[in-house]
């Protein structure tokens, strides 16, 4: 892979947020806001819980996270929306650039807008609401890189489908995030759930990142083990959703789907 192609698609988005005050507010505004409802909430929590129980580890620590996986995965799909909505396909896969340079340009600019939100929410987090990262410890980086592994496979997925189905498309991975929060155990530990629930959710690696969220700021030990689990599961994702997302391009491409790309779908 070319370095510097792989950068140029990721200038071209640097480009489209330089000047541009409509662009740059969604990297932390909506974030902010979470972090600010959600540690007023994890407050009010603790004056009303037993005495000694704090909220804010557990829970105002999950929302962290959650924002964070939900950042990556839309700082990777925006980016290919903008050569969907500018129907740029043809100009960019006319030059010599690679499948895998263009992937991971996207996910290159992935993990600078994701970095921005996550720093403005660390920063609330810690300043306005006291979330210590001490109750995680070492492994916080582990928690981060899954749902960053996770993130960018369910990225490159949604592209995936948006290619292969057409602009409109896009309204089936907004709402991803939300669809697959009830599974992984955001708030709640997965014996919570149904007995099927829980099998779908052992088969997400974010689970093993909620669970062990909650285990340590309970003041247990989480299984190191439990982590490779996650660890290699989004590992795996991503080797699927990047052999998806050539599957797609590549019918795109003989079937002539890319130059008759319309606004609204692709039969």
């Amino acid at each position: 892979m070319n370095a510097s192609r792989i950068a140029g698609i990721a200038l071209r988005q640097f480009y489209l947020y330089k000047g541009n005050f409509a662009r740059v507010v969604p990297l932390f505004a909506f974030v902010a806001v979470d972090m600010v409802l959600w540690g007023f909430m994890t407050r009010y929590l603790n004056s009303v819980a037993a005495h000694g129980h704090d909220f804010v580890p557990a829970l105002l620590g999950a929302v962290l996270l959650w924002d964070f996986f939900a950042r990556v995965m839309q700082g990777l799909t925006m980016g290919f929306f903008e050569d969907v909505w500018s129907r740029n396909f043809l100009n960019v896969f006319a030059t010599p650039l690679t499948l895998a340079e263009y992937v991971s340009g996207l996910v290159l600019t992935s993990i600078v807008t994701s970095a921005i939100g996550l720093l403005v929410m660390l920063l609330l987090s810690s300043t306005v609401f006291g979330l210590s990262f001490a109750a995680y410890g070492v492994m916080f980086v582990p928690f981060i890189l899954i749902l960053f592994l996770f993130g960018t496979a369910l990225g490159i997925l949604g592209s995936a489908l948006v290619l292969r189905l057409g602009p409109a498309a896009e309204w089936f991975v907004w709402p991803i995030p939300s669809l697959l929060s009830p599974f992984v155990g955001v708030f709640y530990p997965l014996a919570t759930l149904p007995e099927w629930m829980q099998w779908v959710g052992r088969a997400l690696p974010p689970s093993y990142v909620f669970e062990g969220v909650r285990t340590l700021a309970a003041g247990g030990e989480f299984s190191v083990a439990m982590l490779g689990w996650g660890l290699g599961l989004a590992v795996l994702d991503i080797v699927l959703a990047a052999l998806c997302f050539q599957w797609v391009y590549r019918y795109a491409v003989r079937t002539g789907l890319l130059a008759r790309y319309s606004a609204e779908s692709v039969n």
